[in-house]
C-alpha cells in the first residue's frame, strides 16, 4: 500500500511529496518484524530504483512467504531525481547532512525529522547510495568501527563484495544512517554502482541479498539462493591513489582484480599531445574497489581505493 509520509506546498501550486511502499503479510498478527528499504537521497544516485522495484515485483509474486513489514522509500528527495540534482533543489541542501531535523524547523529540517519519524521502531533499516559520475563503486556495506560488531553479521547477507569497516572519525554524524543507528536502529549503508546510471547486475546481486537478510529476520520464509563471501576490511588498510597529472585517464585494471605493489592502474594521457602525463601505480598489493569512471582528471583527482593486505 502506497503511503504519503510528507506532504508541504511549494511555489507555483507545486507540492513536494514523499511516499513509502508498505508490503505486508497476508494475515497481520501485529507482532511482525519490519525492515526499511530507503535511497534517492542524493537525486542523482539511480542504483536504489531498480532494487525498489524489483524487490516489490518479487514480493508481490511471492506474498504468501512474507512474513513481516516490508517498507519500501525509492525517493526521499523527489525534487533532486526529477530535476537530476544531488542535493534538494532551490535550497542548495544536501539532504544527507541535516539528520535527525527538526519538526519545528525548515522546510529540509522538517522533511527528515518526518522520514526519521517514520522508519523509527524499525528492526533493519538499508540505506542505499550510488557512487558519483567520476567514480565506479564495487557492491559494498560501510559499516562504522564502533558499531562493527553489531552490524557486520547483517552486512555479510547482503550478498556484497566488500564491507568497509572504516574509523569513526570519518561518520557525518548529519546523515541518515548515524542517526538512525544513533536511535539503535541497525541502519547498514550500501554504496554501489555509479552516479546517474543503473547497474542491472548490481541491483539484482542486492536483491538477492536483501532477501537473505529478510530470512534471517524472519520476515521472510521462501527459499533464498546463497550469498557470497565479502572481502572485509577489517585490519587491512585501504589506499587511495589521486592523480599526479591532469589528462586523461585510461584503466588497464578492473574491479576487485588483484593488484600488486608497482603494478599499473592505468595512465593519464594528453590528447593534445599525445604524451603520457602519468603512469599510475598502485603502492600496495590488494583488491581496487573503487575506479574511475569518468576519464577527465586533474591533479589530485581520485583515481582509485584499493585495500592493501586482501587475499
Amino acid at each position: 500500500m502506497v503511503e504519503t509520509i510528507v506532504s508541504l506546498e511549494l511555489a507555483v501550486d507545486e507540492r513536494l511529496v514523499i511516499k513509502k511502499n508498505r508490503l505486508t503479510p497476508v494475515n497481520i498478527s501485529g507482532k511482525e518484524k519490519r525492515i526499511c528499504i530507503v535511497t534517492g537521497l542524493h537525486g542523482d544516485e539511480l542504483e536504489g530504483q531498480y532494487v525498489c522495484y524489483k524487490l516489490i515485483k518479487e514480493i508481490r509474486e511471492n506474498i504468501e512467504y512474507l512474513n513481516g513489514i516490508v517498507d519500501i522509500y525509492p525517493s526521499l528527495n523527489p525534487l533532486g531525481i526529477d530535476s537530476i540534482h544531488r542535493g534538494m533543489p532551490t535550497f542548495d541542501l544536501d539532504m544527507n547532512r541535516i539528520f535527525p531535523g527538526s519538526e519545528s524547523g525548515a522546510m529540509a529540517e522538517h522533511v527528515a525529522a518526518k522520514i526519521i519519524e517514520d522508519i523509527y521502531g524499525a528492526d533493519m533499516c538499508i540505506d542505499l547510495h550510488a557512487s558519483n559520475i567520476f567514480l565506479r563503486e564495487v557492491p559494498q556495506v560501510r559499516v562504522s568501527e564502533h558499531i562493527k560488531d553489531k552490524l557486520v553479521p547483517y552486512a555479510k547477507l547482503l550478498n556484497m563484495d566488500f564491507i568497509w569497516v572504516h574509523p569513526e572519525t570519518t561518520v557525518l554524524e548529519s546523515t541518515l544512517t548515524y542517526s538512525l543507528n544513533n536511535k539503535n536502529i541497525p541502519t547498514l549503508l550500501v554504496e554501489m554502482g555509479v552516479g546517474m546510471r543503473i547497474t542491472k547486475e548490481y541491483g539484482d546481486q542486492l536483491v538477492t541479498g536483501i532477501f537473505n537478510l529478510m530470512k534471517e529476520l524472519h520476515i521472510w520464509t521462501g527459499k533464498v539462493t546463497p550469498v557470497r563471501q565479502p572481502i572485509i576490511s577489517t585490519e587491512k588498510e585501504v589506499n587511495f591513489i589521486n592523480a599526479k597529472a591532469s589528462g586523461i585517464f585510461m584503466p588497464s585494471v578492473k574491479h576487485l582484480s588483484e593488484i600488486k605493489k608497482g603494478e599499473r592502474v592505468g595512465e593519464i594521457f594528453s590528447s593534445l599531445t599525445g604524451e603520457v602525463e602519468e603512469q599510475v601505480i598502485s603502492p600496495c598489493d590488494g583488491v581496487i574497489f573503487t575506479l574511475r569512471e569518468y576519464p577527465v582528471v586533474y591533479e589530485g583527482s581520485l583515481i582509485a581505493r584499493v585495500l592493501g593486505g586482501a587475499k
